[in-house]
């Protein structure tokens, strides 16, 4: 399924704009190869359709739930699964978020990482020459019912990058719940925050409410990329969105495998921040 907004829909009238789409696929525990296939079907999808950037969910090769799961699964940076979507971002002409991996941080010859051993939920963004141009570790590790914290290691660099004329960063799933990791963004001139997700039911006030807020608070885009699909211990809820720097919802998704896609207007954001200065208002 394709979720489609146009120009006018999203508020588009005035200068160039990016084609973004989120690839809520779904991910099925510990199937690496199937799953991969699937994102790259995503990317090329996304491209045949005018795509500048897609993004992918979180965990989406091994699948966020499947916790046994992950030093089997692990990669090095320069593995199969992110070498396979760098060069899909090449063939395609098209940016790509390879939402995130688990990185074998002691295999990782080919960027810095946080520690010299262990295990790291990883995303790349690779511009469309198929070139790296940001890593992120997320920041933040799910301890509620998850064994996320006692598996990983958090990471510590919060890095930005420059596609289709936007400052874009990226966080991860449970950083929505943590403001101050977006006004790091913000003060480093952040426009889009792309936000690769497995987030599960029941929490979807939780979901819609917290993307929402980072959006208006921070006068960005945020767009929110979930992934679909049934694991032992929960089901993810998708509903991926892309929201404006008002906190309007441009487009979004079912629970159901979709590609979203809508219009970002690199403008909108500087003339939102011009229109009601709130940042400028700021005490801390």
């Amino acid at each position: 399924m394709t979720v489609d907004t146009n120009r006018e829909a999203a508020g588009a009238d005035t200068g160039d704009s990016l084609t973004l789409a989120l690839a809520q696929i779904r991910v099925e525990a510990g199937e690496v190869e199937a799953n991969v296939d699937r994102a790259l079907e995503a990317v090329a999808r996304a491209a045949a359709r005018g795509a500048d950037l897609v993004a992918l969910p979180e965990l989406f090769n091994v699948g966020y739930f499947a916790f046994d799961l992950y030093a089997r699964n692990a990669e090095p940076f320069a593995g199969e699964t992110f070498t396979r979507l760098r060069e899909a971002a090449a063939d395609h002409d098209i940016a790509v978020l390879a939402g995130s991996i688990v990185e074998d941080l002691g295999a990782t010859e080919t960027v810095e990482t946080p520690a010299d051993d262990g295990l790291a939920n990883t995303a790349a963004l690779f511009d469309a020459d198929g070139e790296l141009q940001l890593v992120y570790r997320k920041h933040h590790l799910f301890g509620y019912e998850s064994a996320e914290s006692e598996l990983l290691v958090p990471g510590e660099r919060l890095e930005t990058a420059s596609i289709g004329g936007l400052t874009v960063g990226v966080t991860t799933c449970y950083d929505l719940r943590f403001p101050e990791l977006y006004r790091r963004l913000v003060d480093d001139g952040v426009e889009l925050v792309l936000v690769p997700s497995a987030w599960p039911y029941p929490r979807i006030e939780h979901w819609e409410t917290l993307s929402r807020a980072r959006a208006i608070e921070n006068q960005a885009y945020v767009a929110t990329i979930n992934g679909a699909g049934e694991f032992d211990e929960a089901t993810l809820l998708g509903r991926s969105s892309v929201y404006d720097p008002w906190g309007v919802s441009l487009a979004s998704s079912g629970d159901e495998p979709a590609l979203v896609m809508t219009e970002i207007e690199p403008k909108t954001v500087a003339d939102v921040r011009e229109e009601f200065p709130a940042l400028r208002d700021r005490r801390l």
